[in-house]
């Protein structure tokens, strides 16, 4: 099959409704080219882009953007080295790069956090109205945070809030759905409506949902937030997509690899 055929075949599965403008697009390669493997990642970076490679793989399927900017934009990039190594590594190895980020979260169910919740265990937790919460056995922000950790291979979580506090009611926002998308008051709205006691989020801006939960917690309220990162909540989606992509693509090789955490701690 060709890169067009797997793509067409992707997001006809996806279901979605038509996106004016969308970042699934083919950040690198060939829409002809054959296809002898497949890769997902989180994010298109050099040592996935080498160890797709070196698997024999030429189609990297990325939620992320590959160069740096939330539309891969490229014109600023012309003279820049770090761009223009890393696309002669691309070109050299004939390495395809498609983006699957708005299909893959506009789906039912939003394959990012199928995957997640796949990974906690949590599927019996889901509330059947808000999909973004949880009703789970009754245990401490510690614990929880710790649990989370462990399962998603975090190096580190933080927390704002009632550390101490007991949790049971839960909302997840992975990545930067707790920066509101677009509406910066909706992750306060969530924990409000929903009565949440925690929420385990991605990305953060300190003066939005972390200021409200700490002066929640300063007013004596059981409010918490656990923060893992954008890569922690989100990678495992990618690591459960090979599952649904060989129902599609019986026969096709295809991998998870990691992109991991980009931080070193000190």
């Amino acid at each position: 099959m060709i890169v067009q055929d797997i793509v067409n075949t992707i997001t006809r599965e996806c279901k979605t409704p038509h996106f004016e403008r969308t970042c699934d697009l083919l950040i690198a390669g060939d829409w002809q080219s054959e296809v002898t493997g497949i890769v997902t990642t989180f994010m298109a970076t050099v040592d996935v882009i080498k160890e797709a490679i070196s698997k024999g793989a030429n189609l990297i399927i990325t939620h992320e953007p590959t160069f740096f900017t939330g539309w891969d934009e490229t014109d600023w990039l012309k003279d820049d080295p770090v761009y223009l190594q890393k696309l002669k590594l691309i070109q050299d190895n004939r390495i395809n790069v498609w983006r699957f980020h708005d299909h893959m979260h506009m789906t039912d169910p939003d394959l990012i956090y199928a995957g997640l919740i796949k990974e906690l265990g949590w599927e019996e937790y889901r509330d059947p109205v808000e999909k973004h919460c949880f009703l789970i056995p009754k245990t401490t922000v510690g614990a929880l945070a710790e649990f989370l950790k462990d399962k998603l291979q975090a190096q580190v979580s933080r927390i704002v809030g009632a550390v101490d506090g007991s949790v049971e009611r839960v909302g997840v926002l992975v990545g930067g759905g707790s920066l509101g998308l677009g509406r910066e008051e909706m992750p306060m709205e969530l924990m409000r409506e929903a009565n949440l006691d925690t929420i385990v989020c991605g990305e953060i801006l300190e003066w939005t949902l972390p200021a409200y939960v700490r002066d929640a917690y300063q007013l004596g309220m059981n409010k918490s937030l656990i923060i893992l990162g954008h890569n922690c909540t989100e990678e495992v989606g990618m690591k459960y997509l090979p599952d649904w992509l060989r129902t599609l693509f019986p026969g096709m090789p295809i991998w998870f690899v990691e992109a991991g955490e980009p931080f070193f701690y000190c």
